[in-house]
């Protein structure tokens, strides 16, 4: 399981923007919805399951502590790169999928993941006569969200993880003490005149948005034939820029708590890796999956930041 694509792609249905701090999750039950789904699917029993995510300096929080700590679920941990980039889970996935095609240790590998980088290690465990199954999370339409061409492609088969499993498992962030400002409420100048913490997790894990020293770059799909020259139409853009934003922004509205996005405006104008990771992917997805320039990069994060005043209100207020 690539952990930063199931979070990514869950919250994308259940709040409309792939920031992953704004959906609390049932990990034990949704492990076990998924490990039977998988056994169904192969007919054959679940050896373990693999758990890749990213964590500072490679130590597990509590949370990733309390996930490898269930029964036959392996944490494989890579970590965040100085750019807020996940670094070492795709290579991760990429070699345990060919040493343990290569060892017999199972028939049918389940693989949750969209990655196109993880197209050259299906294919390698392939020759070693596995079969390698594609689990997708569904979309708001029930169809396969963030899956590489590519990789389909390459695997065996591609099937959807049912709905009801993510419905059950994964709900919003909610707080219920913040209430959206007036338009005409003051930003104010302190970090008290704010509110603050995206709280996500389970278990007691509070998190906290923890800015990078330099935006994210975020991750994109799969990139437009080279040669391909593309009509961009300014005002389609300035929507799609302004829906993305505003949806990020409805999440934090929900999940942030006072202290955080004092935290968040003090950092201006870094954006924490979380959000900017979130704002890049979204509109990349309602763009086709294509590379974003420089240029509209730029303009989303400005938007950003314009469309974040809406989020202030004065410590008096």
């Amino acid at each position: 399981m690539d952990v930063g694509y199931l979070l990514s792609a869950t919250a994308v249905r259940v709040t409309g923007t792939s920031l992953r701090n704004g959906v609390r999750v049932d990990y034990e039950a949704l492990i076990d919805a998924l490990v039977q789904q998988a056994e169904a699917l192969s007919e054959l029993p679940v050896l373990r399951v693999h758990w890749y995510d990213s964590a500072r300096d490679g130590v597990p929080d509590n949370q990733q502590q309390f996930i490898g700590e269930l029964p036959n679920v392996k944490l494989r941990l890579g970590r965040f790169g100085v750019d807020g980039q996940q670094k070492g889970v795709d290579l991760r996935i990429g070699l345990d999928l060919v040493t343990h095609a290569r060892n017999g240790a199972a028939d049918v590998f389940i693989l949750v993941s969209g990655d196109d980088d993880l197209t050259e290690a299906v294919e390698e465990a392939q020759v070693h006569g596995v079969q390698v199954i594609l689990l997708a999370v569904p979309n708001s339409q029930d169809k396969p969200h963030g899956i590489s061409r590519h990789l389909i492609r390459a695997a065996d088969g591609l099937k959807v993880i049912f709905p009801e499993t993510i419905d059950q498992t994964v709900t919003k962030v909610e707080v219920p003490s913040i209430t959206p400002p007036t338009a005409s409420a003051p930003r104010g100048d302190r970090p008290g005149a704010w509110v603050t913490s995206l709280g996500p997790a389970t278990q007691g894990d509070t998190g906290t948005l923890r800015a990078a020293s330099m935006p994210a770059l975020g991750a994109t799909i799969e990139r437009e034939p080279q040669g391909t020259t593309t009509y961009e139409d300014p005002a389609e853009l300035a929507e799609q820029i302004d829906s993305v934003v505003n949806n990020v922004l409805d999440t934090l509205r929900r999940s942030a708590s006072l202290e955080a996005l004092a935290e968040l405006t003090a950092g201006k104008p870094s954006i924490p890796r979380e959000i900017d990771k979130a704002l890049l992917t979204d509109l990349s997805e309602r763009r086709g999956g294509i590379d974003l320039s420089e240029t509209v990069r730029h303009k989303l994060r400005a938007q950003f930041w314009e469309n974040m005043t809406s989020l202030s209100y004065s410590s008096e207020g």
